[in-house]
């Protein structure tokens, strides 16, 4: 099956430094992604489940950019996160790159919607 990328962009009532820690601390990983988390200098071990799962951290601008590559995916994949803030609206926007088959992107979608739901509440509404 095909793998295509999927982009998302999501609006935070937090500031870029707030969404970040959120992206990258096990404390409050675990509050919205995943059951457990243990990072370990750019490893980062998730586990939902009792399965875990090892993403890389390949960049890392704080407060602005963070990229994973997965261990078991295609060395082209990651899962990036991209902020920045809305000086207008002073709101942070959060955009958002994962990789799904082909066919999925609407499913996928909803998972990310859902999970960034989770955040939202996780860091305050």
């Amino acid at each position: 099956m095909r793998r295509v990328p999927l982009e998302l962009e999501f609006i935070f009532r937090a500031s870029p430094a707030i969404v970040y820690k959120f992206l990258t601390t096990p404390e409050c990983i675990v509050r919205w992604f995943c059951d457990e988390c243990d990072i370990t200098g750019d490893e980062y071990v998730f586990q939902w489940d009792g399965e875990e799962e090892i993403a890389n951290l390949v960049d890392d601008i704080e407060e602005e950019r963070l990229k994973f590559k997965w261990q078991e995916e295609d060395e082209t994949e990651h899962l990036e996160f991209r902020m920045y803030k809305n000086e207008v609206t002073n709101e942070t926007i959060l955009e958002l790159t994962d990789y799904c088959d082909e066919g999925d992107e609407e499913t996928t979608a909803d998972l990310w919607k859902s999970q960034m739901e989770q955040l939202k509440i996780s860091m305050g509404g």
